[in-house]
C-alpha cells in the first residue's frame, strides 16, 4: 500500500514499479527506495504491497526476476522490465493520464 493513505493511489503501484523498472534492473529495496526519493518522500511502498505486486507481475510476464549481489554484498532478487512489460507500462502511462485528465475537468467544472 502507498502512503498515505489516499485510495486514489492504490491503483498505482504496478505503474510506479514498472516506470521506476524502465530504468534497468533493480531488487526490491532499490525500488521502494527510488520511488520514495523522486517524491521526494511523499510515496512509500510498503513491503507488504511491493512483494505480491513483483510476484504478480512477474507472472504476467511484465518483469523477470534473477539472484545477484547487492549493494552490500547481500543475495537479492533483481527484476528486470520485460517487453511485456514495457508494453504494458504504456498503456499505465495513458490510463493515468485519462484519469488524471477526467479528474481534472471535474475539479475545474464542478
Amino acid at each position: 500500500m502507498l502512503k498515505p493513505k489516499n485510495d486514489l493511489l492504490q491503483g498505482t503501484l504496478a505503474l510506479l514499479v514498472l516506470k521506476t523498472l524502465a530504468r534497468g534492473p533493480m531488487h526490491g529495496y532499490g525500488i521502494t527506495l527510488h520511488i520514495q526519493q523522486v517524491s521526494e518522500d511523499i510515496l512509500r511502498v510498503e513491503e507488504g504491497s511491493l512483494y505480491p505486486a513483483l510476484h504478480r507481475m512477474e507472472q504476467d510476464g511484465w518483469v523477470s526476476a534473477e539472484w545477484g549481489m547487492s549493494e552490500n554484498n547481500r543475495r537479492a532478487r533483481y527484476y528486470r522490465l520485460t517487453a511485456a512489460g514495457r508494453k504494458q507500462l504504456a498503456a499505465e502511462e495513458l490510463d493515468w493520464q485519462r484519469l488524471t485528465q477526467a479528474v481534472a475537468h471535474v475539479l475545474k467544472f464542478a
